[in-house]
This record gives C-alpha cells, structure tokens and sequence, in this order.
C-alpha cells in the first residue's frame, strides 16, 4: 500500500498540508517514496506538565509539534527517524492512562492516548512501519536509548541525596544520563555524550562517576590492544612523536643540495484506507 501511495496526488496534498502548517519554522517533508500514513494528537510528559502534542507518522519519520491552532498552525517541529525508534508499553497512572514510551538514541518520552484503541492503533502502526523500515535496510533495531525525564512534579526532593529540598530559589536540574531530578550540588559536573550531543552535557554526581569509569575502562582496552599489536609486529619501534624542525637541524648538510622533498571533504485520523 505505501508503494502505491508513494506517488500520488492525495499524499502529496497531505505532506503540503502538514509543511504548510509549520511553515518557514518546520524542515520540507516531500522526499521522494515518503508516505503520510496517520496524524493525531496525543499528551506528551514533558518536564513542567503533560501537554498535548501534535503527531505524523510516515513510513520512514515520525514528526511532533506544538499546537498553536489545530489543523492550520503547529511550531517546534521535531522529527524522529523510525528506524531508531523502540516502543515501550506503560503502565496507567493516577494522573494519565493508555501511556507508552517512544524510545531512540538521542531523546525519550513518554506519551498517552484518550483511548485504549487509540493507543493500540498507534503502537500497531508504529510498529508495523519500524518492521517494515528494517527489513528494507537491514539494520539491526536499535539496543541504546537516552533516558527519558522524570517529571518536575515528581519529586520535591533530590532523587540523588534525598536532602535538598526544592523551591524558587533552588532549582530543579536533570542528569542527561539517568534523567533524575536534581539539584545543583548534585549536578556540577559536565560529560560529553556524542551520541546526545557534540558539547559536554550536565550529569548527576553518580553518572559522571560510572561514566569516567567506563571510558577509563575504553582507554586502558585501546591501550591493551595497541600493545599486543605493537609486540605482534617484528622489530616495531614506536615514535617519539617530536616532529619539531630544531631536531633536525644537525643533520642539514648531510642532503645534496639538489634534492627535491616536495611536487606538486488530534487522534488517530487520517489513514489511508
């Protein structure tokens, strides 16, 4: 079905439609074989309060938004490529019901449905595209995943030393690893996670300790390795590593004077039936 919609003039209108709506803030969505397959909305928990959050799903992305006017205006567009997405099933809370996680490697969330089916719809759907996206690239699915946020509500104290306490004054912060909330002492330290982002990001005390643990582990396996490659070969000598010209300056005369060194990088909707 998606081979057959993927040139046609009623998908085309929909994609327009839902550019059109994000105007010059959201990214061009009409790639060639791209299919809009569902929209609706769904509440996302977001650090502050869940908010209900505009959903696409295509046979390759998945795109959310906020909701200025529903079915003309969305902003914040967000684009998440299935082929990196896990779905977990949630359990109900007092606060929402029908709840799943969307999972990838660089941002997690959890979102809910109005409706029992409705979240069924959107899990087989979802699930359904991410199956079929595999099997066309031969990947493998995807095993990390950023952890998702605790919810600013969630805690009034520290989830790391269980003794601050916030307020105005004390603000809550979130490790970018484990997604706990805490305070400032508990969260001095910064981390680079290139897999989250090219700059170091803020970490609880705890992360930062197992993650210098691990990359100190990484380092001591690359030092293993390049030692037993250096003693697999014959006769290896390693370099100094001192390029620097003053070193050689004795030896200037020793080459003829003719030598040549150098010549010349909203709920479930719209599918298609």
């Amino acid at each position: 079905m998606v081979d057959h919609l993927a040139n046609t003039e009623i998908n085309s209108q929909r994609i327009a439609a839902v550019e059109h709506c994000f105007g010059a803030s959201g990214q061009p969505l009409a790639v060639p074989g791209r299919v809009l397959l569902g929209e609706g909305i769904l509440t996302k928990e977001c650090r502050k309060k869940p908010k209900p959050r505009i959903f696409f799903l295509f046979n390759d992305i998945l795109v959310y938004g906020s909701i200025v006017i529903n079915k003309r205006k969305y902003n914040s567009q967000h684009i998440i490529p299935l082929e990196d997405v896990t779905l977990e099933t949630l359990p109900d809370t007092l606060q929402m019901k029908n709840r799943w996680m969307i999972k990838t490697s660089k941002k997690s969330f959890v979102v809910s449905a109005a409706s029992l089916t409705e979240r069924k719809e959107w899990i087989s759907h979802l699930e359904e595209c991410i199956r079929h996206l595999l099997t066309k690239t031969g990947r493998q699915p995807s095993t990390e995943h950023a952890a998702p946020w605790i919810p600013d509500k969630a805690t009034d104290i520290c989830m790391r030393c269980t003794q601050t306490k916030f307020s105005t004054l004390t603000r809550r912060h979130h490790c970018r690893k484990c997604g706990f909330v805490v305070c400032g002492d508990c969260s001095r330290q910064r981390f680079l996670m290139p897999r989250l982002s090219p700059k170091p990001l803020r970490v609880c005390n705890l992360c930062y300790r197992q993650l210098l643990a691990e990359q100190k582990k990484e380092e001591e396996a690359d030092r293993q390795q390049l030692k037993q490659y250096r003693s697999a070969v014959p006769g290896y000598e390693p370099s100094s590593g001192d390029d620097s010209d003053k070193s050689d300056d004795y030896k200037v005369d020793q080459w003829p004077a003719d030598t040549e060194f150098y010549t010349s990088e909203v709920s479930w909707s719209s599918f298609h039936s």
